[in-house]
């Protein structure tokens, strides 16, 4: 029999972000901030994608993550491979940060309780510190990010469980913090569905363009019942599962531009459903970031394929919201354009693979792969002159054995 778990462990299994020794798997750093709205000092785990040692120019979109002693290590895994392990561009790469805990019942809790439907005496104690706690992502740790590492001003909000009613807080109340949002089994039983009600009202009057919301559900229902049965129960048994498929009604039925989908785990509890609801979700909110390619776009030699990659990702800088103000965007990723570069030239495209490995070049200045590769693309053209000075300047950048060696080799 599946059961809702109010209470979860707070296991931390962050052994990669343990004491940094040469033998240690890094997979972010910890910084701190020292809170004045919540009055203590607060660890912020962060991920930068590894490319940013290479590429100073690029900004990344922002992923937020509650309860980060559980979950941030699923986030980072999860959006480093889906967007740069095997070739994959399924979401972009993102700056993953992660909020540990230090009084979860104060913070993920959008209202002051004192008793009601499973209310214990430390959550009556320390409960309702929600407003405050987002007032600390929004006027503390987002400025601080945003002023160190090199972010664009897409963020997505990632909660869990309790977690998760405060990632619907945001979206009813804190509208203009985020553009995406990841709410997977969230507690909107809580406070005798006080927050499920102001979302229904507020999804009816406000409007959410280009922002994007998945909904996972875990089965916690009691036994013998389904996801239709339920809806007529009224035990407090089923007001978990009942309390989320409204909210789905409620999601989406709405007429604001909120672009949402929901999704139900049939197999999994509600300790279990994060990991594929979140994969799921990334999937969903990112459906248009991969670039949909043709055979035509390499054979016809007319087809412009620079262009075309840079009209992709102009379009998705204006469909995930993210401002200009300092001229930022997405930009195509180094490694698919060099791939793509590498894929005309075998089929002497070398005007096409002159334009992907120049397009790299503009973005990526300090890169000198993009340098090394227009390099090898004069050598078969047969322009020994400007290979020189293509691979001079990738050696100017970064000492490498194999570009010594091309330029040796044009020098005898």
């Amino acid at each position: 029999m599946k059961t809702f778990i109010l209470t979860c462990s707070l296991s931390i299994i962050l052994f990669s972000l343990q004491a940094q020794t040469s033998n240690s798997v890094n997979i972010g750093t910890i910084d701190s901030i020292r809170s004045k709205l919540l009055n203590e000092q607060r660890k912020i785990w962060v991920h930068v994608p590894a490319s940013a040692n290479l590429n100073k120019k690029k900004k990344y979109p922002v992923v937020y993550v509650l309860d980060a002693e559980r979950c941030f290590t699923a986030i980072v895994g999860m959006t480093d491979y889906l967007s740069s392990v095997n070739g994959n561009d399924i979401c972009p790469e993102m700056i993953v940060v992660g909020i540990p805990n230090t009084n979860r019942t104060r913070d993920l809790t959008p209202t002051r309780v004192t008793s009601g439907l499973f209310i214990n005496d430390n959550m009556a104690k320390y409960s309702g510190g929600g407003e405050t706690f987002t007032a600390f992502i929004e006027n503390e740790v987002a400025p601080h990010i945003d002023s160190i590492y090199p972010t664009l001003s897409y963020r997505l909000l990632v909660g869990h469980s309790l977690g998760g009613i405060m990632a619907i807080n945001a979206l009813v109340h804190h509208k203009n913090l985020f553009r995406g949002y990841i709410v997977i089994d969230p507690s909107m039983w809580w406070d005798n569905q006080k927050l499920l009600h102001e979302t229904r009202k507020t999804l009816q009057t406000n409007t959410y363009p280009r922002v994007s919301l998945f909904l996972g559900m875990a089965n916690t229902l009691p036994p013998g019942m389904d996801t239709v049965s339920i809806k007529n129960d009224t035990t407090s048994g089923s007001i978990h599962s009942r309390s989320i498929l409204q909210l789905r009604d409620y999601i989406i039925g709405s007429r604001g531009g909120l672009i949402a989908n929901f999704k139900y785990y049939n197999e999994d509890s509600h300790g279990s459903v994060f990991l594929l609801a979140a994969y799921d979700a990334l999937h969903f909110i990112f459906k248009d970031y991969a670039l949909k390619m043709q055979d035509s776009y390499f054979t016809d030699p007319a087809f412009p394929l620079a262009p075309y990659l840079k009209d992709h990702f102009k379009n998705l800088t204006s469909k995930y919201g993210i401002t200009a103000e300092d001229g930022s965007m997405m930009l195509p990723p180094e490694d698919l354009v060099n791939n793509l570069g590498f894929f005309v030239l075998g089929k002497n495209e070398f005007d096409k693979a002159e334009a992907m490995f120049k397009m790299n070049i503009l973005n990526y200045p300090g890169s000198p792969l993009a340098y090394t590769y227009l390099g090898d693309l004069y050598v078969a053209k047969g322009d020994k002159k400007n290979a020189t000075e293509s691979y001079k300047k990738a050696l100017s950048l970064k000492e490498s054995p194999e570009t010594r060696k091309k330029l040796s080799n044009l020098q005898q």
